[in-house]
């Protein structure tokens, strides 16, 4: 069974980039037209009913759980998944009572995304199957929303490392090459480059030719991921 999703971010480069990103997901399918606003989102749920909401917080009507609470009240049981940037504990607290069932924390990648959402697949498969037999399957239901995995790097990498030449990365709208990154980074060129490249095969990152210097051209690496 498909899960139909209706993004809503206010940023219309990042909703058109997190529609193509639910759409890679298998068992998923966004609305082709994310809303903008608390207020386009209302009248896109009262007209196409969807199985969940991935709900940026800072819409320009409102807070994101502003409209979470008013979807409670007015009895519509939608999930939410909600993404923002703020790391403020008291929200996410609120949005627990709401029926937030995951935070995703911007900038986030598509392999982030793609967990929280193969995790959430889960959970509703768990909870279709009726009667839990005790307690411990509720807790196993709840762990796949709750326990995200790591994603596994190759042998050779390290994720602070990572998180490292990600951080150099984005700051760098122009892009880098491996020698700029090294030298942000603190890095040695081959192991940026190692980086760089792991980056670009996971789609994280594209990668294009600098022309205009004597020799073969120097590859320049750019930021893919929304929210940078």
């Amino acid at each position: 069974m498909t899960i139909r999703v209706l993004v809503v971010e206010d940023d219309p480069v990042a909703a058109d980039a997190h529609v193509l990103y639910v759409n890679r997901v298998p068992g998923f399918e966004a609305l082709p037209r994310p809303a903008h606003s608390a207020a386009e989102a209302r009248r896109t749920l009262d007209r196409t009913p969807v199985d969940l909401i991935l709900l940026d917080l800072h819409l320009p009507d409102g807070h994101g759980l502003h409209l979470a609470r008013s979807l409670r009240a007015s009895g519509n049981p939608t999930d939410v998944i909600a993404v923002t940037s703020a790391r403020d504990l008291a929200v996410v607290r609120e949005g627990v009572s709401l029926g937030v069932v995951q935070y995703v924390l911007k900038p986030f990648t598509f392999a982030t995304l793609r967990d929280r959402l193969t995790r959430y697949a889960e959970f509703r498969t768990a909870a279709a199957e009726g009667e839990a037999t005790g307690q411990d399957e509720v807790d196993r239901a709840l762990a796949t929303l709750r326990a995200p995995s790591p994603a596994a790097l190759p042998k050779g990498l390290s994720g602070p490392t990572l998180e490292r030449v990600i951080r150099t990365l984005r700051t760098a709208p122009d892009g880098l090459t491996a020698t700029a990154a090294a030298q942000s980074a603190g890095l040695s060129r081959i192991t940026a480059r190692r980086y760089l490249e792991h980056l670009v095969e996971t789609a994280r990152a594209a990668r294009s030719p600098q022309y205009g210097h004597v020799g073969r051209p120097e590859l320049v690496y750019r930021w893919l991921a929304p929210g940078a």
